[in-house]
């Protein structure tokens, strides 16, 4: 039954207005935003890592009150729990108990789980603002070459395949190893959270400025930035007002599936110790400090290894989710 047939159900004609009203929701359009989110919608596997994206999110926000629940401090060092003749956990399986939901690591008997709510904060933080400015830099950077064309192009381009060049992860370890404890006014984990954040970020514009700068070309020789430049539009206008709306779904997607790449990078880098250091609970800190024991008590390992595993692939899954969301050749 169509909507101008309900309109007139239980014998009653119809009023005119109210056929009018019915016409208008049946010819009704729907935004790309709204079309989008009826397929997300029935992408069960994407909404699923969406909803456990949200709850990893919480969890980094609300650590300290997380870690209150299980009553511990995740810097808290206690030797009583480890036992002094075989320098394990005292209770077994890594020392899983009601106090110590995911037990304690080796050999500082220090909780498992608060300092993973709380290396969800500098894991998730880090990789959050870093492909922020990852995606800053590479949305304008592109939008500029890709508009202006030209010698501008070239130049930009040229500056991205260099970058793209570089031995990203060795260039990282040599940058972050050769700067000192104190540095620009900052020093201690603040420090180090800056250089995380502007090295990833650094390195990991160029690959979306190569995705602007190519949909950027396509949009350029629109109508709407035709009509747009006979109005008398400057460039920049054309670019920020026209251009980068019709942006925003490439960028959306390629967003959620660089962070759990940048969230891989910021581990490695601290698995490698260049990156957050001990007490600070970063996972790939706690996966570097569990290699050592992890023979004598598996869990400072596992948890951890099992995080990050878990969170790039709710990224990982969302992101996929919404590329074919966006995309109006996917089948799903």
């Amino acid at each position: 039954m169509t909507l101008i047939e309900e309109a007139g159900v239980g014998g009653i004609p119809p009023q005119p207005e109210e056929l009018a009203v019915a016409a208008r929701r049946e010819i009704e359009g729907r935004s790309l935003g709204r079309i989008a989110w009826d397929r997300l919608k029935r992408d069960k596997v994407a909404m699923a890592g969406g909803v456990l994206v949200i709850l990893l999110i919480l969890m980094a926000i609300f650590a300290p009150q997380l870690s209150s629940l299980e009553g511990q401090d995740p810097n808290s060092l206690n030797g009583t729990l480890i036992d002094p003749n075989y320098s394990t956990p005292i209770g077994g399986m890594g020392g899983i108990s009601a106090h110590h939901w995911l037990g304690v690591d080796l050999p500082n008997g220090r909780d498992i789980f608060s300092r993973i709510v709380y290396g969800a904060r500098y894991s998730l933080g880090i990789a959050g603002v870093s492909t922020l400015v990852a995606i800053v830099f590479g949305v304008v950077i592109g939008m500029i070459a890709g508009y202006f064309g030209g010698w501008i192009d070239n130049v930009l381009s040229r500056l991205m395949d260099l970058m793209l060049a570089f031995p990203v992860l060795l260039l990282s370890i040599s940058i972050l190893g050769v700067l000192p404890n104190t540095a620009f006014g900052l020093s201690g984990n603040s420090l180090r959270i800056a250089l995380l954040i502007v090295v990833i970020g650094f390195f990991s514009w160029p690959y979306i400025g190569r995705i602007v700068r190519g949909q950027t070309i396509a949009l350029r020789e629109r109508e709407f930035v035709d009509a747009a430049r006979s109005l008398g539009a400057s460039p920049f206008r054309i670019i920020f007002k026209e251009i980068l709306p019709n942006l925003l779904a490439p960028i959306v997607v390629y967003a959620t599936l660089l962070i759990p790449a940048n969230i891989l990078f910021e581990a490695a880098l601290s698995y490698l110790g260049v990156g957050m250091r001990e007490p600070t609970s970063s996972w790939g800190a706690m996966i570097n400090a569990a290699i050592q024991t992890f023979q004598i008590d598996p869990e400072f390992l596992i948890v951890p290894g099992m995080a990050i595993f878990i969170t790039v692939l709710a990224f990982n899954l969302f992101g996929d989710g919404l590329r074919d969301a966006f995309d109006p050749k996917a089948s799903r």
